[in-house]
């Protein structure tokens, strides 16, 4: 089972509890729109105030995807990104960064295509934190989540405004790390959250569970993250800035100077929104 020592997510969560604050999360997808671009954006995002990093595993069916990082995963896809070129980038990150919590978000079938008990070995070893594994239910568990937990993984599960009462203990009762509650039914990038809704929702999952939860889908300004920052444990922001990764690129759709500078420059805006709010709960 996992280290009883506090995990990188776990430090960075109580580091935050100690300033008054939510976490920001930021979501880049691997290989988004090359892989040496791709990673200089992963370098310069904690620099730029993310706390936390989602970096996607592209992959060619996206249920859970909007547009934008659907349009993202064929872009890593056509550069020839895939599960080790996406390991690969992440000990690259890791032998400059240490601290900085990774979380790699996908779907099962590259995983299993890679084979889970190398995937999982591998992702260790290359300095991974945590899972995002969408069309994992809690049914399978025994296929990818539990292999995950006794590796030390954090296995983060998707709670969303249908996830009911009765549901919610089994979304709950293997998840590590922290919760993630998508703020709208649908996919990425597609609406904006109802920010009364939203912090209803999070006070409902937080009598289920002492773990952090945090807010994604539908947050595009820092204006959006104040608002989620004040109720929640964290804000997760993803197709907002893979659409200012995507509107930096040249008529041949290749990266440059202004890609990095295009993301990092939404990211400090979404960290000053996080970081202004302070929290209420």
């Amino acid at each position: 089972m996992p280290s009883a020592s506090p995990s990188r997510i776990d430090t960075t969560f109580a580091r935050a509890r100690a300033e008054n604050r939510a976490v920001l999360v930021t979501y880049v997808m691997a290989g988004d729109p090359d892989p040496e671009t791709s990673l200089e954006v992963l370098r310069a995002l904690p620099g730029a105030g993310a706390d936390i990093l989602e970096f996607g595993m592209p992959f060619t069916d996206p249920m859970a995807d909007g547009p934008a990082i659907q349009a993202a995963g064929l872009r890593a896809l056509k550069a020839g990104q895939d599960v080790a070129g996406t390991l690969a980038l992440v000990r690259r990150f890791r032998s400059e960064d240490t601290t900085t919590p990774i979380v790699l978000m996908g779907y099962y079938n590259p995983v299993h295509t890679y084979g889970v008990d190398r995937f999982l070995a591998d992702a260790v070893e290359a300095g991974i934190d945590g899972l995002i594994v969408v069309d994992c239910p809690p049914e399978e568990d025994a296929e990818l989540c539990l292999p995950a937990l006794e590796r030390g993984l954090a296995f983060i599960r998707l709670a969303t405004p249908t996830t009911d009462e009765h549901r919610l203990p089994a979304v709950l009762a293997n998840t590590a790390g922290f919760v993630y509650y998508v703020s709208i039914t649908g996919i990425t990038g597609t609406a904006t959250p109802d920010f009364g809704r939203v912090a209803e929702a999070v006070g409902r999952i937080r009598r289920h569970t002492e773990l952090p939860v945090v807010v994604g889908f539908g947050v595009k300004t820092g204006a959006h993250a104040a608002a989620i920052a004040k109720g929640a444990d964290g804000v997760v922001v993803g197709s907002a800035l893979v659409d200012a990764l995507h509107r930096s690129l040249d008529g041949e759709g290749r990266g440059g100077e202004g890609t990095v500078k295009a993301v990092t420059a939404l990211v400090r805006e979404l960290a000053e929104g996080v970081r202004s709010a302070g929290r209420s709960a």
